[in-house]
């Protein structure tokens, strides 16, 4: 069977499996179930968090055979047409490649058309915010009056980028960083499915170093089970995705408390001399400090672990 990377393996299929993006689901699941659907929408968020994800499902619960409604079947030819990319009623754009005021006149003259199977014709832009002024300025008349059949989707890393013009004729969603805990969950999920025996400390690990980005919470996972197999060693973890040794963080707070200048600057040196990046070191150290005065301060040791994982 032809390997398929995690990322995809387990990307959302409905709205019940899409996590931390709580917000956005019930604003959508609402919307469909009154029968309150916009016609645009913009998706804005940092990378891997959900947003075309969940444009996707959002497309399949318009188009559904049982619908429009929150709870696609899945089944139905239209949700696997949509599923597998190739429903000619879902057109999904790539804003970079296609950044040019034609290109935009060339969507205007086929959203005339209505759709060919389902309710909705749904037209997916990603990386929107990489169009021309001319490009946005030539789909504002369509976004102001669009045929009933259409309902434009826009999702974008850079929300700024975007005329103020074309957002006040959406419905703006904010994609927020997924919390680690919820990574921690789902990578301890695609370790059990996938055989793969993993610390919970190496999850932590990968959890942090995704900067709450599930995406790449999966990518660094299969990197890992790439180099390590089946089995994943904290140290080989910690060697491959460029991590600090926890034993140089702790040091360098115990020589910071003892007011050891020498030692601290031995161990700049030690940690120059292995390669790492200065960078994170600094970033792991304040986390440490950060962790070390929630656990002063909280009375409850679970309260203390959830902060922890939350941080």
């Amino acid at each position: 069977m032809e390997f398929q990377v995690s990322a995809r393996k387990y990307r959302p299929t409905n709205f019940k499996e899409v996590l931390g993006q709580s917000h956005v689901v019930q604003t959508l699941t609402n919307a469909i179930d009154r029968k309150r659907v916009a016609h645009a929408y913009v998706f804005s968020g940092m990378r891997g968090v959900g947003k075309t994800t969940v444009a996707r499902i959002l497309a399949k619960s318009l188009n559904c055979e049982q619908g429009p409604t929150s709870h696609a079947c899945g089944t139905c030819p239209s949700c696997v047409e949509i599923t597998r990319g190739n429903s000619v009623d879902v057109i999904e754009i790539d804003g970079a490649s296609n950044t040019g005021v034609d290109d935009v006149r060339e969507l205007r003259e086929n959203v005339k058309f209505a759709p060919f199977h389902g309710t909705y014709r749904v037209y997916i832009i990603d990386e929107v915010h990489m169009l021309s002024n001319s490009a946005f300025n030539a789909l504002l008349k369509t976004l102001e009056e669009p045929p009933s059949h259409c309902v434009f989707i826009f999702a974008t890393t850079e929300v700024h980028k975007i005329p103020a013009t074309i957002l006040s004729r959406c419905q703006h969603f904010t994609f927020r960083r997924i919390s680690r805990l919820e990574i921690i969950t789902q990578l301890r999920h695609v370790a059990t499915q996938t055989g793969v025996t993993v610390e919970d400390r190496s999850l932590s690990a990968l959890a942090r170093a995704s900067e709450g980005s599930m995406r790449d919470a999966l990518s660094l996972l299969d990197q890992a089970v790439s180099f390590g197999g089946e089995r994943i060693q904290h140290g080989d973890l910690e060697m491959l995705i460029g991590s600090v040794p926890d034993e140089l963080v702790r040091l360098m707070i115990d020589a910071i408390l003892g007011h050891q200048a020498a030692q601290t600057m031995s161990l700049v040196g030690q940690l120059v001399d292995q390669g790492f990046d200065v960078r994170v070191y600094c970033r792991e150290l304040l986390e440490r400090c950060r962790n070390l005065l929630v656990a002063c301060v909280v009375p409850s040791r679970s309260q203390v672990q959830t902060l922890l994982e939350l941080g």
